[in-house]
């Protein structure tokens, strides 16, 4: 059956771990340098509840970006993600190898990127996600176009329409 004919929950069924692009996704993608040069970024906490709760339901979720900063580390390390791999613009290769680490399938994941080195990595998985204000060839590369913007949640709401689907969101309602 195509993609596009499944239900959430047909998508869903599969998807047992999440790698994530930071820039544009986590964040708004801006990079804000202060008067000293130091890099700031701000990530939203609703994405880092999400992402708790994927977690606490027993799901793999990783942090794959091109960039390197301190403050992914930090944001990973409070969100208790040790699986973070920075510094890789072509991504595959490192997606394929964090995966083999983590034990999981491409056919067990889905990724969320917002630009065109997350295409590769898109492609190739079970279910590639965008957020609304993804590159426009991005966007054509994913089953999912999300109507968060990144830094505005998006991860959040992947999270949730994922759990939602899995009937396990009822879990972290309290």
């Amino acid at each position: 059956m195509p993609a596009l004919l499944k239900s959430d929950s047909e998508i869903a069924e599969s998807i047992t771990c999440i790698l994530s692009d930071v820039d544009g996704v986590m964040t708004d993608g801006r990079i804000v340098y202060d008067s000293l040069g130091v890099e700031t970024k701000r990530f939203h906490v609703r994405d880092g509840l999400g992402i708790k709760a994927w977690m606490k339901s027993g799901f793999g979720f990783g942090i794959l970006t091109a960039r390197t900063s301190k403050m992914v580390t930090q944001r990973a390390s409070e969100l208790g993600i040790v699986d973070v791999q920075q510094g890789y613009e072509d991504k595959w290769p490192a997606a394929e190898a964090m995966l083999s680490s983590m034990g999981y399938q491409p056919e067990q994941v889905c990724y969320i990127g917002d630009d065109l080195p997350d295409i590769a990595v898109m492609r190739r998985v079970a279910l590639a996600v965008a957020p609304a204000d993804a590159a426009f060839d991005t966007q054509e590369a994913a089953g999912w176009i999300l109507r968060s913007q990144g830094g505005a949640g998006a991860v959040r709401e992947l999270i949730e329409r994922l759990l939602r689907s899995k009937h396990r969101w009822e879990e972290h309602l309290g």
